[in-house]
């Protein structure tokens, strides 16, 4: 699996957010993906070293809409904490005039 497969792209909620000041931050990764691969990504896509990864995998869920029945998508998350001093910028920072 190459690295820029890993990782989808951030989990932005207002939980997320709040972890964000403490070095936390959520991200949707493929679901055939490991710590070590996604760990390898981060470090090497954001460099910056990564303390801790944890992984959450969230099986589809039977939905009925009316009369149709269906299923949500399955979504494997890493929260990943980084390392004391490291830090992560999402968004641009800069303000437009």
């Amino acid at each position: 699996m190459h690295l820029s497969e890993v990782i989808k792209g951030p989990i932005l909620t207002e939980k997320t957010y709040a972890q964000m000041a403490n070095g936390v931050y959520t991200f949707s990764v493929n679901r055939k993906a490991n710590k070590t691969h996604i760990r390898k990504a981060f470090e090497q896509i954001f460099e910056v070293k990564v303390e801790k990864v944890n992984i959450v995998n969230n099986k589809p869920k039977t939905k009925a809409v009316g009369r149709f029945v269906g299923k949500t998508s399955a979504v494997k998350k890493a929260v990943i904490k980084l390392a004391a001093g490291e830090q992560l910028s999402l968004f641009n920072d800069e303000q437009t005039k």
